[in-house]
């Protein structure tokens, strides 16, 4: 596969938590405890994390996402309020996969860089301090009132992009539920970043076909720019 193939892109947007922050670790190591005191596997609280996370964004899309994590704990159980917030306020710990930064900081070079996430602007810009690039647009769901996969958030990244052309656009991300359902949908060309997952976003309610599949970030940087 050669990098020509992504030559005609002008701008990337990307999936923030399970594409270049990893989520689940961030999870895990949030509810290490509580898992302990219930005596569940940390793999299972990615199950039931799963389970819950989009139902809450679903019914209340104008919550902070902060204020989501922590319903979500509660619907857990067995919790505590101090325990369910500081789970909410966790989002700017989890840590970045070992190889965003220096992919951002590649791909920076050739290409505007967007973020299209379900997070709020506070928890945002932790995390972002941590992947180390400025991003030339950041749309999150507080900024839209709701949460991907609902078809607003794309629509208000295309808004804000003033994107006339959508082949110009690439959108990279992990969740096939949260970001390359509604994108196909929208005509996008996707780019499906098939990390490990425990579970931690439900399965896409139809068949879902990105347009190019990789392993990592640094995979896919590779193709586009043919080293390594």
């Amino acid at each position: 596969m050669g990098g020509h193939e992504f030559q005609n892109f002008e701008t990337l947007s990307f999936d923030c938590y399970g594409t270049l922050v990893d989520w689940e670790t961030g999870i895990r190591t949030a509810l290490t405890g509580w898992a302990a005191r219930n005596a569940v596997s940390l793999d299972e609280v990615i199950t039931r994390f799963g389970a819950i996370e989009s139902k809450v964004q679903e019914e209340e899309p104008s919550r902070l996402y902060p204020e989501v994590l922590a319903e979500v704990l509660r619907r857990m159980g067995n919790t505590t309020a101090e325990e369910a917030e500081r789970f909410g306020e966790s989002v700017g710990d989890w840590p970045p996969f070992s190889d965003s930064v220096a992919v951002l900081q590649k791909l920076k070079q050739s290409y505007k860089l967007a973020i299209l996430s379900n997070v709020d602007r506070m928890s945002f810009a932790r995390s972002n301090a941590l992947l180390g690039v400025d991003f030339d647009l950041i749309v999150t769901a507080e900024d839209v009132g709701s949460y991907k996969p609902d078809l607003r958030n794309f629509e208000a990244l295309f808004e804000r992009l003033a994107l006339n052309d959508r082949s110009r656009l690439l959108h990279v991300a992990q969740s096939l539920y949260h970001d390359h359902e509604p994108a196909l949908a929208l005509g996008l060309q996707t780019v499906w970043i098939n990390r490990p997952s425990s579970g931690a976003s439900p399965p896409p309610a139809t068949s879902v076909q990105p347009t190019w599949t990789f392993p990592s970030l640094a995979a896919f940087t590779e193709a586009i720019f043919e080293y390594g």
